[in-house]
């Protein structure tokens, strides 16, 4: 499911137009994204949270000439589903 295919089952699962819908989802969107950028984290219960994590910096490979490289430690935006998510994607 894409984002386009989300909005259109939201307006039919809750009798919104297409647009308001889109709105939803976007400021949805939007909001966690924001909080991610100052390092919060989002909760949504039943659901999961999406939080900022640590990748540590290591070495790498240059594919074309197989020298080590050095790749720096980055933020990498995580989600973490509940249990009950995990059951029902089983």
């Amino acid at each position: 499911m894409n984002k386009s295919e989300l909005i259109n089952e939201v307006a039919r699962k809750t009798g919104l137009s297409r647009r308001e819908a889109e709105v939803g989802v976007q400021t949805m969107l939007d909001v966690v994204s924001e909080e991610l950028s100052k390092d919060g984290k989002v909760t949504l219960t039943g659901f999961g949270t999406f939080d900022v994590g640590e990748r540590k910096e290591r070495t790498g490979v240059n594919p074309r000439t197989g020298e080590p490289i050095k790749i720096s430690a980055t933020k990498m935006p995580r989600f973490k589903p509940t249990r009950n998510l995990r059951t029902q994607v089983k």
